[in-house]
């Protein structure tokens, strides 16, 4: 077992100095969550299901994926794909249904049209690359409509669809240009009966979707800008121009895995990873939604045999406990080298995300500015924990300092 995390109240500063003679911890400076410091409300964390590939997910996978509860990942968004084939469009309701019924938000992105909407053209040395046939535009809306339908009668709400997944990396599906995806943006889009997401770049190439956001026309259209994060550094994750032109806008990222899908998700501790990529994801790009690959996968959130993952737990630190509708407020999100916090908001409960990354325990003050909460709930995942309770403690003045492990990540909930 690791080193257990020790929850102390704490009244003022000195309590963090007194900490630093704790043998074995690094200290650190104190992390401020400020609730006044308001940021992106949150729609959710999820996943991606794909029976046609990978088969669906079995009743019992369905309920750990999407229940909230001790032993369960949380997840609070599903996504779907748009089969190209109506014959092949219940494979999915099964799962979009008791997701649903979860309270899960559930969106759509196609891979392809059908096969008579589509062209084939030179893209490069791709000699049989496929697009969209520009007199079928008309057309694609209303098969996009058609699978929105389809799933509302047979009892699920789409939140949105997407035009396409991916229509910068299409070489096994259909490319689109920017241009293009303005063009029926602007003349289709608004036909759509659910909200649109677009572009679903793979790796959040700024060059297709900085032409939806200034365009005025596509851009009342879109509901949603929405992008994977496959290779993409963090110091590309913030998007200025969103915040400049992306009121009343949401900003999601639609997929991704992280950081590879050949090793086990198991593997620790790279499987904390995860933790740090969604705290980047959350408090640098302020994302509202982050939804995984495929939910059951070797590198996935369930192993295939429908356990919980390192890399699950990980997520489960941020899904089960910052709820659709909770804001992220600010707060110290570097305290100390490899320590990373996040803080939000929902009702009068404040959760804060901490993982530390190094391979020390490291004693860490928060204070929470205005609050009155008095008491705290904490969670951890270690190499030999996931998301393990581990207890509830008083808070004095708004401050409680504990002892992350190494290499772990905890939530906190104020009660």
């Amino acid at each position: 077992m690791g080193a257990v995390p020790v929850l102390t109240a704490t009244a003022s500063a000195s309590a963090s100095a007194s900490a630093k003679g704790n043998a074995g911890t690094a200290a650190t400076t104190t992390a401020v969550v400020d609730p006044a410091a308001r940021r992106q409300t949150i729609r959710g964390f999820g996943g991606m299901t794909h029976a046609a590939w990978i088969g669906d997910l079995t009743a019992a996978q369905r309920d750990t994926a999407f229940g909230t509860g001790e032993g369960r990942l949380g997840l609070s968004v599903l996504r779907l794909p748009v089969p190209e084939n109506r014959a092949d469009w219940s494979r999915d309701v099964a799962t979009a249904k008791r997701a649903a019924e979860l309270g899960a938000t559930v969106f759509a992105s196609p891979w392809n049209p059908p096969a008579h909407m589509v062209e084939t053209f030179v893209h490069g040395s791709q000699t049989n690359a496929r697009r969209l046939r520009h007199d079928m535009y008309g057309a694609y809306a209303r098969h996009l409509n058609d699978f929105n339908a389809f799933l509302r009668n047979h009892g699920v709400n789409l939140y949105g669809i997407s035009v396409q997944n991916e229509p910068d990396y299409a070489h096994d599906w259909t490319w689109w240009t920017p241009g293009e995806l303005v063009r029926f943006l602007r003349e289709n889009a608004g036909s759509l009966g659910t909200r649109v997401i677009a572009p679903e770049s793979f790796n959040y190439t700024k060059t297709i979707s900085d032409p939806i956001l200034n365009d005025p026309a596509a851009l009342a259209n879109v509901d949603i800008i929405g992008t994977h994060l496959y290779g993409t550094p963090f110091r590309n994750f913030p998007y200025p121009l969103f915040k400049q032109k992306g009121a009343g806008k949401e900003l999601w990222m639609t997929e991704v895995y992280y950081p590879d899908s050949t090793s086990s998700a198991d593997l620790w501790p790279q499987a904390l990873d995860v933790a740090e990529h969604l705290h980047h994801a959350m408090v640098d790009a302020e994302f509202q939604a982050y939804v995984w690959w495929y939910i059951r996968r070797s590198y996935g959130l369930l192993r295939e045999d429908g356990r919980i993952s390192k890399r699950g737990a990980c997520m489960a630190h941020f899904a089960r406990f910052v709820r659709p509708g909770y804001v992220r407020i600010e707060a110290t999100a570097t305290p100390a080298p490899n320590v990373y916090v996040s803080a939000f908001q929902g009702g009068s409960s404040i959760v804060v995300v901490a993982t530390n990354k190094t391979t020390s325990p490291v004693s860490q003050q928060f204070t929470l500015k205005h609050s009155t909460a008095s008491r705290i709930s904490s969670w951890l995942t270690d190499a030999s924990r996931n998301v393990a309770f581990q207890g509830t403690t008083g808070m004095s003045n708004g401050s409680f300092t504990v002892t992350l492990p190494a290499r772990s990540v905890t939530t906190f909930v104020t009660a």
